[in-house]
């Protein structure tokens, strides 16, 4: 096979060995890199800006983090789907869903941490 992967090998290949980072072990983080904060102020300040990006999505924002991406809204119209179990047609309501792209600082260095591990 070439250097072409199918959407599920690519996706499987990704997320095979990987874990998930949890809002929780983010703020232990916080804390035991800042050790001058209380854990509950990085508890609250975690929650705040956890909040405000949510607030700013509600509120039809786009959030820009330089070195890190963007949070912003992408609207889907509505179509007609397919339902799983037997196949009938389906209409799937219009709606607005959240994405995110990476900067091109945190791409580069997600790129070479992983060609480092090939």
């Amino acid at each position: 096979m070439g250097d072409t992967m199918t959407k599920s090998e690519l996706k499987g290949a990704l997320f095979e060995s990987e874990r998930t980072k949890t809002k929780s072990e983010l703020i232990e983080e916080l804390s035991r890199r800042f050790t001058s904060f209380r854990e509950r102020d990085c508890v609250l300040g975690g929650n705040v800006i956890i909040d405000a990006i949510a607030q700013a999505l509600v509120d039809g924002d786009r959030i820009e983090i330089r070195g890190f991406g963007s949070f912003g809204l992408k609207y889907r119209p509505e179509r007609i789907g397919r339902n799983p179990q037997d196949g009938s047609p389906v209409s799937v309501r219009p709606r607005y869903t959240v994405f995110f792209k990476a900067g091109k600082s945190l791409r580069e260095r997600v790129d070479a941490s992983k060609k480092a591990d090939d």
